[in-house]
């Protein structure tokens, strides 16, 4: 009765930004429409990707944190009580599963040299690997000396996009007028963090 429903309709979503849409989203997905769901993992993945990366997870396990993290709304998603908090409750939750995951980790033990030299591997060239780690390093060394503020407004407003600003306001219980600005003093923060070396101590 829902595929019947929605098809031939525009989709509730339509035209709605920020909360608003994710909320008709989530709505949407309970019914059983998975064009609903599509869109909330294609607009919101790198805003998850990116709180499991600030944590300093590495780029393979923050991609199984962040499919850990969807896999926990499906299964919790006649749950949510407040569909417009759903970016919180993602924030909230992938920071949770990134911190079991790096203490879980924390007792891997690692391959040695010798033998992590014949393992095969699909990954860039090792020069360009090791440049684009470095440089990811600095950054999020740069990134971590921020004041917090800073640091969970950048991760808000610079991955979920300009259409967030509103939830963001609520999030961080700021004026809506102050985001653009604020967020301008801690980018400009950050690249004299950056540019000065500061990250890489």
């Amino acid at each position: 009765m829902t595929e019947l429903h929605t098809v031939g309709t525009n989709p509730p979503w339509d035209g709605l930004e920020g909360s608003e849409r994710h909320a008709a989203c989530m709505i949407a997905g309970r019914d059983g429409d998975r064009r609903a769901l599509d869109v909330l993992v294609a607009e919101l993945t790198p805003l998850v990707w990116h709180v499991a990366r600030g944590t300093g997870l590495d780029r393979t396990t923050a991609e199984d944190v962040v499919q850990t993290v969807w896999l926990a709304l499906l299964r919790h998603l006649d749950r949510l009580d407040e569909p417009r908090a759903l970016v919180g409750w993602l924030i909230t939750t992938t920071r949770r599963e990134a911190n079991r995951t790096r203490q879980r980790g924390s007792a891997q033990v690692e391959l040695a040299p010798e033998v992590a030299e014949h393992v095969l591997s699909s990954e860039p060239m090792p020069e360009a690997e090791a440049l684009r780690d470095e440089r990811d390093r600095q950054l999020w060394s740069a990134f971590h000396k921020l004041p917090q503020r800073c640091q969970q407004l950048l991760r808000l407003t610079v991955l979920a996009g300009r259409a967030e600003y509103r939830t963001v306001a609520e999030t961080m219980r700021m004026p809506h007028g102050s985001i653009g600005p604020t967020r301008g003093r801690c980018l400009n923060s950050l690249r004299a963090l950056y540019d000065n070396g500061d990250g890489g101590r």
